[in-house]
């Protein structure tokens, strides 16, 4: 007969009111699927780039395409662990997500862009010499694949969202800073919405701040919430200042006729910002999940830049 824990004198017992869960392995990417194994987010956003234009067709090289657009992005988290085979140090063990992603513009109503891809969480590491990083490798049906590697850091309070813009530059050359916008405007009158033009296209919605500011439009989907951390992953396809990453595309979009052939997508940098947005008394907390994309393109000797955002919530 079992003796009671009440009578017998050599039993102890620690009451354990709020057991500590066990860290998620996908760290920083957990909260894209909540903590379970599949997780839907839709909403909004702004897509720009700058398309190249047969020469033969007008004279003129490019065309800007600016959409207003819906979004919908669905991670689902790979089951066991991704094995990484090492020679110079032990092997590693990844984790991670599957997403699909797909974007419409919203005016004129039209298909944009699909993108299936992977998220994986990368355990430090000694040589390489490099701490935690966060990995997104996609494709993209233009004709792109790429890697983007880098770091994620959690804050208390809301995201820190700088400036961008869309002015074209030379190829290696640092890019212009928005004090440029208007005399960029002198000789790319795309960006003055001012002004028609055939080589240009845009929803009836766009603006001139948006234009002149892309990022401007998560600023304003965020003004007055109460976002009380946020989870920040931060990548690249340039090396930098993660040593991993890069991009490739079809003989197409190289064609080596020119500098930057057909559009040559050289260069990728994205930042994700996973938002915790306070509830109302009584009201559990809510995920948000925002995200700038600027994809450089080049083509007839220029770079031009191509930028997505979009604020969504998980359903």
């Amino acid at each position: 007969m079992p003796v009671s824990a009440q009578t017998d004198p050599g039993f102890a017992y620690t009451p354990v009111e709020n057991p500590v869960a066990e860290p998620d392995e996908l760290g920083p990417l957990a909260q894209l699927v909540g903590g379970g194994d599949k997780a839907e987010w839709q909403g909004k956003g702004f897509n720009t780039i700058w398309r190249p234009h047969p020469l033969a067709e007008g004279g003129q090289d490019r065309f800007l395409e600016l959409n207003l657009t819906s979004e919908k992005l669905v991670f689902e988290r790979i089951k066991g662990k991704i094995p990484n085979r090492g020679l110079l140090m032990p092997d590693i063990n990844m984790v991670g997500l599957t997403y699909l992603q797909q974007i419409e513009g919203t005016d004129p109503q039209e298909g944009l862009h699909i993108e299936p891809g992977i998220w994986v969480n990368v355990p430090p590491t000694t040589n390489p010499a490099e701490g935690p990083t966060v990995v997104r490798m996609a494709s993209i049906p233009h004709g792109t694949a790429m890697l983007a590697q880098g770091s994620s850091i959690t804050v208390n309070g809301g995201p820190h969202i700088e400036e961008n813009n869309i002015i074209p530059f030379q190829i290696d050359t640092p890019p212009p800073p928005n004090a440029d916008f208007a005399t960029a405007e002198a000789t790319f009158t795309e960006l003055n919405l001012a002004i028609d033009t055939p080589f240009r296209q845009r929803s009836a919605a766009v603006t001139q701040a948006m234009v002149e500011n892309p990022n401007s439009v998560l600023l304003a989907d965020i003004a007055g919430q109460n976002i009380t951390g946020t989870t920040v992953l931060d990548i690249s396809t340039a090396h930098e200042p993660v040593a991993g990453g890069g991009t490739a595309n079809t003989a197409f979009l190289e064609a080596a006729t020119a500098p930057g052939g057909n559009a040559k997508a050289v260069e990728v940098r994205a930042i994700f910002w996973i938002e915790t947005i306070a509830g109302a008394p009584g009201e559990p907390a809510t995920l948000q999940l925002q995200y700038t994309q600027l994809v450089q393109l080049d083509f007839n000797g220029l770079r031009w830049p191509h930028v997505t955002v979009a604020t969504l919530q998980k359903v």
